[in-house]
């Protein structure tokens, strides 16, 4: 250690190496470490009276800051608990590397716990230097605060005109009319056209708050307060908790393993915003490449993503893009940027999957279709149900078969006037039978099964290329449409058979 043990010390072999260490005031062993860490931080909060918020990317970081850990706590003024706690906790856990006391109603305790890389002494001295630090942040936060409740939420958002949201997409206050309107429609479309005046209302307006908190003091000098201190300047005005909460909620998740908006409302704030940054930087012709990411598309991407899956949205894809390029004037690039977006959710979606341990081969037969983005890990989960069942390969054959015939032809309506076999109507009979389970929500496996069956009698007492061609093309019209069915499912020629 260099102040409790300075000297150089010989290490005799591999197996003295921790106790060497120790005996210099290193712990070696980083999980041992990690223990001590915790331990200490558990037993010097229930002496404050609480218990300490440990979150695991703080103890990741203090954990190889400290080579010979030592918990100690330290206090601040009570004054300061009448500031929002994310006001008080963000100065002290992400600048200063102090965990957080908390009492059993997990209200905030005017305490703290730091870590020193070092033993007992003198920890008095570091607790009041500590403190000293935490002091100074505090009054600033207290401040920044204080001038900001000289406006109302609404009045700050007058401000978001001078900001610009993104080269050549015009200001913040801009990018919030926008979200006005999508965000509106977005609640139209989950309520099914039933959203009463309340909602839409609530839409409007968290919408219209949404970004003012930019430009307060508080979000200016702590960044990582945005939409939290939305939140709490929205309760302080009296506006809804609907509409305080969707503030909050909008940046949902904000790191991998950050919870998702979980509120109607948020929901809808969420998608709108992220929906408008990707069109909006898409349009611009600044699409995410390699590494190169500087707007942080793809965890957006991938947040909208898990977003719609949790809540099993019907959204569609292409609507969201359809309203955010209304908005943006899009409509000559209007198909070229369905196609860049259902792309770059495919990506994120296939993630999604691998993560979920899904077959590649499963992933490529399911992401052809990406428009209702929460059916996909459905659909997969169907397809490796399907392929695990008895004679799941079997089935997959007869799907795969009546593709490589169909996939040629336009197809047109199908005629059992012009059936010459009775396979033929038994194909059919199949067929609706697995597409009406399909529509009542049913378990349709033992239909698709059915339906296997009856492509290969089919195929085996019936010539498709008849010599009568009205005949052949009713024929070739009856697989299309059981292909095209098969599809909305999975592309089954993607499977890859043993």
């Amino acid at each position: 250690h260099r102040t409790l043990a300075p000297a150089d010390f010989v290490i005799t072999s591999a197996a003295d190496y921790e106790a060497a260490c120790e005996k210099a005031y290193i712990i070696a062993d980083p999980e041992r470490r990690r223990a001590m860490i915790c331990e200490q931080i558990t037993e010097t909060a229930k002496a404050c009276g609480g218990t300490a918020e440990i979150t695991p990317d703080l103890l990741e970081e203090v954990l190889y800051l400290v080579e010979y850990p030592t918990a100690l706590s330290g206090s601040f003024e009570e004054k300061y608990l009448a500031l929002p706690a994310e006001a008080v906790i963000t100065p002290m856990r992400d600048h200063q590397r102090y965990f957080p006391v908390k009492a059993a109603d997990g209200s905030l305790l005017p305490a703290f716990i730091t870590v020193r890389n070092g033993g007992k002494a003198h920890l008095d001295v570091v607790a009041h230097g500590n403190e000293r630090v935490l002091r100074a942040r505090l009054a600033d936060a207290q401040f920044f605060f204080d001038e900001d409740r000289r406006k109302s939420l609404a009045e700050h958002r007058e401000k978001l005109k001078t900001v610009v949201f993104q080269r050549g997409l015009g200001s913040m206050y801009e990018k919030t009319e926008r979200l006005m309107a999508l965000t509106t429609a977005i609640v139209e479309e989950m309520a099914a056209g039933d959203a009463d005046g309340t909602a839409l209302a609530d839409a409007r307006r968290a919408a219209e708050l949404s970004k003012a908190d930019l430009v307060t003091g508080m979000v200016t000098e702590f960044t990582e307060l945005q939409g939290i201190m939305g939140r709490e300047y929205a309760l302080l005005d009296g506006e809804s908790p609907a509409v305080a909460r969707a503030i909050d909620e909008q940046y949902m998740p904000r790191f991998a393993g950050d919870e998702l908006p979980q509120t109607p409302l948020g929901v809808a704030l969420s998608a709108a915003d992220k929906i408008d940054n990707i069109v909006g930087t898409f349009s611009q012709g600044r699409i995410p490449t390699g590494s190169q990411d500087p707007f942080g598309l793809r965890r957006q991407a991938l947040g909208l993503v898990l977003m719609l899956i949790e809540q099993e949205s019907t959204m569609l894809l292409s609507d969201l893009v359809d309203e955010a390029c209304d908005l943006y004037d899009l409509e000559e690039f209007r198909d070229k940027m369905q196609v860049y977006v259902a792309d770059f959710i495919r990506l994120r979606l296939k993630n999604v999957l691998s993560e979920r341990g899904v077959r590649y081969d499963v992933q490529e037969a399911v992401l052809g279709d990406v428009d209702l983005v929460a059916d996909v890990p459905v659909r997969a989960a169907y397809v490796e149900r399907l392929l695990a069942s008895e004679g799941g390969e079997a089935l997959v054959q007869s799907f795969v078969r009546v593709g490589n015939i169909a996939r040629s032809v336009t197809g047109g309506t199908v005629d059992p006037a012009l059936f010459k076999a009775e396979e033929e109507g038994a194909l059919l009979s199949a067929y609706q039978a697995a597409a009406a389970a399909r529509a009542e929500g049913e378990d349709t496996l033992p239909a698709e099964q059915a339906l296997g069956r009856a492509i290969d009698t089919f195929f085996d007492a019936v010539m498709v290329m008849d010599k009568d061609a009205r005949v052949k093309e009713n024929r070739l019209s009856l697989l299309k449409m059981i292909d095209d069915d098969l599809l909305e499912t999975a592309d089954y020629s993607k499977i890859v058979l043993n």
